[in-house]
Formats: structure tokens, sequence, C-alpha cells
């Protein structure tokens, strides 16, 4: 039997906690790690959380694992990484690919709206130059 994306959803859910803008707030003063999911150009259209630190979702496993040479040193096993992306769906996946990466402590925020929503400061749009 093949997985379904609504199959893969319910195992992230079971074991990516969802968390609010307030409680992130707290962790990241505790020194837990933002982490934007969301390609590139979603960024440069929406803006980013101040402090947040950028991951496409399709780089992560190349990022998180700290075998490989592309190894991000911010990804650590031992640090508490907050994730969210535009409406939760891939932080949720990246969420339980890290926790099957050895990852402990993960949390998905969910978008960067639930974000924004939340009074978490952020930074406007990238100007375009046009």
């Amino acid at each position: 039997m093949s997985l379904t994306v609504k199959d893969m959803m319910q195992a992230a859910n079971a074991v990516v906690e969802r968390i609010n803008a307030s409680r992130a707030k707290e962790l990241l003063g505790q020194g837990a790690l933002l982490l934007d999911l969301r390609d590139a150009p979603e960024l440069e259209r929406t803006g980013r959380a101040v402090g947040s630190h950028h991951i496409p979702r399709g780089m992560l496993e190349f990022r998180a694992d700290p075998e490989l040479p592309s190894h991000d040193p911010e990804l650590r096993k031992d640090r508490v990484i907050i994730l969210h992306c535009a409406s939760g769906g891939r932080a949720a996946l990246a969420g339980k690919l890290l926790k099957d990466m050895g990852y402990q402590h993960v949390y998905n925020l969910g978008g960067f709206k639930d974000w924004v929503d939340g009074g978490g400061e952020s930074t406007g749009p990238m100007d375009s130059g046009m």
C-alpha cells in the first residue's frame, strides 16, 4: 500500500508538536532556531521573520546531515528548532524528517502568517527595484 500526502501529514503531526507564536518567542529567547523552509521567491514576495534562518525545504536533508560537507552548523541535534513555511504543511513534514534524523526538539510553528499574526517581528518584502 502506497502512502498519500494525508498519511504523511498524519504521521508528521503525530510526532511534531504544533506551537503558537507566543511559545515560539519564548523558545527563541532560550536559544532556539527559527527555521524558514520556504523557497527564496516566497521570502522575496512576503518578507521573513526577523532573526530567522533560511533553508529551503528541498535542501533540508543535505543541510541537516552533519556527515555532509553541505551541513549547516546552525542545525544541531540538541538545539530546539522551530520550523515554519507558508501554511504549515512543509514544516510538519520537515519536522518529522528532522526527528527521523535524530533531532530531538523540533516544533511546527505553522505558516509565516501565524508568526506575523502572533506578533512576531518581520521584515517586509524585498524591493524588486522596479
